[in-house]
């Protein structure tokens, strides 16, 4: 193994930055750091918390999916991970017959397991590329360099790449380019689903107690990684068995109190704590809001279908859960932005940083070029999210507009003729999945709509040429909702699309005229194409000229006070991240205290027979009224604890992280943030912020008490 040497800039950075803000890089924790982590009731050695030699926690930590987080919890290989993670596995699984979503799913044997197409992935090192990354890119202007990039990396993740034992590899940005940290993966592909509770319990609140406190929802399923005899990744098969884990986290059922501590494990997604005052205004006038009213109009229409049919529930549910998540999401981001003046405050920072770089060539320009940078995208930057989120936020014009690649075989100079037979397999084959997840009714209203809300908000200028034009000759009135409704009724009937024997003659003689007339791909095509052919260039530029500053000002800001260096930490970028801090209740405005935990009496407070939202299974509350709680029950609530709160840095990534306490025993599932500290992308709060997270114990109630699965809590390490 190549011996890991850590920069200087790295050792400083990972230094605590204020009171619970930080996602720490584990393998890099600094003195500092850890001595901070053992004051507030850490009671682990920095090597349990990360080895590179012996087996340590870090073992226990998985990708889940490619989006989540999971965690080893036995040594058969059994992880637990949030429901909303596991729920494409969940439906995937599902039939109206045997609804798994609705009614929930434990396998009592190993033999009843459900094979998934979920792929895991665990950290098995990382290595310092700054060197050969800023080697292979020496000379060049940021042009070029952002072009050979990609190039660079692969160069250097090829030498670790080892894909008949599953290694794989990337690299990492830190600090918008001033550290490059290469992560080494080993996947496994033979995923099977153990367990989900029913989807009242897994999702319950729903859209209304999403990003809230207090919460009640059982957020949590069950998967085993299935091997190969010698341990080794491989793909599905009946002699595989269950994988045999460096490290497994015990299950605690002792329970805590408000002010215990509380670490985080897992891979959050993305933050952008270094932003600009640019990048916020933009997103706070144009960006976020544009998303949300794009959102809004889409989850109506789906919601209103999946209401009246079981059936269409299961098959939107996925794909509905994804776009409400983020929905209110950035609703309350740009609320949270403004309320706490971050964008003032960025500003005052910025005034800060131009009286230091007055007399430094290097930086004094930074945001005069950041100012040129931002007025010259921002005209164009609804329209990119109009497109986006809207046009292609119809399932059909999303898959029309794909076909784009057939018509690209055809037309390339040198393309041959098997060229275009590929390009044809590929779209049937997408087609296939495409049908299968689409519901007519609900995206038939989205076009509609969709096409409407470009025409009317979307300046005039940046439209496609003669779209609207054509469709006021065909259908009538630009401002009248009737016209596209007809609009989109007459794509949807005439479409080769949605008609197998049109499809069948298109894909058995391919005709470049059949398809650019198809009305489906006419429709979608003219939006993409107008933006690929007039404005990309624009975004990618735009993004370009942002990622040299970044890097500059980034520079500039460890150059102009070397102390701050120790406060801070690298963005989040999905590698492995440590957080810590404490179970903490808090109060969100006068006179409101919130409570560290809540109970299974808020279930029954919130609980309304049949609701979409908030209903819960007869069974669950009968046992509920009985306290028939058990092992589980916790004896300071005297009550069985569902959820609970921490002060844990964390994003989008981190669900279904284990929360650890002390002595790493496993406390519970992190699931969510709360409303009042939506900014945290951006600016983290260091008094209202708060994790979300499942109790354990609410889960294994869920798997033993109300499921019957004993079989399952037999394999736990139970720590009481």
């Amino acid at each position: 193994m190549k011996k890991f040497f850590v920069s200087a800039l790295m050792i400083l950075a990972v230094f605590k930055a204020s009171a619970d803000e930080g996602m720490w890089l584990p393998m890099l924790l600094g003195q500092q750091v850890y001595d901070d982590m053992v004051k507030r009731g850490l009671k682990l050695s920095k090597e349990q918390l990360y080895s590179i030699n012996k087996p340590s926690i870090k073992d226990a930590i998985i990708i889940f999916g490619g989006g989540c987080t999971g965690e080893i919890v036995s040594n058969q290989g059994l992880i637990f991970t949030n429901h909303h993670c596991g729920y494409g596995a969940i439906t995937g699984a599902s039939t109206v017959e045997h609804n798994y979503l609705r009614d929930g799913f434990y396998a009592y044997t190993k033999d009843q397991e459900i094979k998934s197409t979920i792929t895991v992935q665990f950290l098995e090192r990382i290595t310092d590329v700054t060197s050969e990354v800023e080697a292979g890119l020496k000379g060049l202007n940021w042009a070029d360099r952002t072009k050979k990039t990609q190039e660079v990396y692969k160069t250097i993740t090829d030498k670790a790449v080892d894909q008949a034992n599953g290694l794989s590899a990337r690299v990492y940005s830190m600090f918008k380019g001033n550290q490059y940290i290469m992560y080494v993966y080993k996947t496994y592909r033979d995923v099977r689903l153990v367990g989900a509770p029913p989807e009242s319990i897994g999702k319950f609140g729903g859209d209304t107690d999403n990003w809230e406190w207090p919460r009640h929802t059982g957020d949590f399923s069950i998967f085993r990684i299935y091997a190969d005899k010698n341990g080794k990744p491989a793909d599905y098969s009946a002699d595989n068995i269950p994988l045999k884990p460096k490290w497994f986290l015990p299950v605690s059922v002792k329970g805590f109190k408000d002010g215990d501590y509380a670490m985080i494990y897992g891979y959050p997604g993305g933050t952008n704590r270094y932003e600009t005052s640019y990048g916020i205004k933009l997103k706070n006038e144009i960006e976020n809001p544009s998303l949300v009213h794009l959102r809004d109009a889409r989850l109506k229409y789906m919601y209103a279908e999946m209401i009246k049919d079981p059936a269409v529930k299961l098959k939107l549910a996925s794909n509905y859960a994804s776009v409400a998540n983020y929905w209110k999401f950035f609703e309350g981001e740009t609320k949270q932005l403004e309320k706490y003046h971050v964008y003032e405050a960025k500003q005052k920072a910025e005034q800060d940083f131009l009286k230091w770089a007055g007399n430094k060539p290097d930086y004094q320009n930074i945001f005069s070029d950041y100012q040129k940078n931002y007025e010259a995208w921002t005209p164009y930057a609804k329209q990119r999210q109009y497109l986006i989120e809207g046009i292609l936020g119809s399932p059909l014009a999303a898959y029309a507009s794909s076909l784009q690649q057939v018509e690209n075989a055809f037309t390339k100079k040198g393309g041959t003729k098997a060229d275009i037979k590929n390009a044809v397999a590929a779209a049937d084959v997408a087609r296939n999945n495409f049908l299968a997840a689409e519901d007519l009714p609900s995206d038939v209203k989205i076009l509609a709509t969709t096409a409407m809300m470009f025409y009317t908000d979307v300046d005039k200028s940046q439209h496609p040429a003669g779209v609207y034009q054509d469709i006021k000759k065909d259908f009538g009135d630009l401002n009248d909702e009737a016209t596209y409704k007809a609009l989109a009724k007459s794509v949807f009937a005439n479409t080769m699309v949605l008609n197998n024997a049109k499809w069948k003659e298109f894909t058995d003689n391919p005709d470049l005229a059949i398809l650019q007339a198809d009305p489906a791909y006419a429709y979608a095509s003219a939006f993409v194409k107008n933006y690929n052919s007039k404005y990309a260039k624009y975004y990618s530029d735009f993004v370009s000229r942002n990622n040299e500053l970044g890097k500059m000002y980034m520079k500039g800001i460890m150059e102009m006070n070397p102390a701050a260096v120790k406060k801070m930490y690298p963005d989040a970028n999905f590698s492995m991240r440590v957080s810590y801090g404490n179970v903490k209740s808090y109060n969100p405005r006068d006179a409101v205290h919130y409570d560290y935990a809540t109970t299974s009496k808020g279930i029954l407070e919130k609980y309304v027979k049949d609701d979409y939202e908030f209903d819960f299974p007869e069974k669950a509350l009968d046992m509920i009224k009985k306290k028939d709680f058990g092992q589980y029950k916790d004896k300071l609530k005297n009550d069985l604890v569902t959820g609970f709160i921490t002060t844990n840095d964390i994003t989008g990534g981190n669900s279904g992280s284990p929360v650890l306490d002390a002595y790493g025993n496993l406390i519970g599932l992190a699931f969510d943030g709360n409303y009042e500290a939506l900014s945290h992308k951006i600016a983290f709060d260091k008094d209202l912020n708060r994790t979300i997270n499942v109790d354990v114990r609410f889960v294994l109630w869920c798997i033993d008490k109300l499921g019957g699965a004993k079989n399952i809590i037999d394999e736990l390490k139970l720590v009481r």
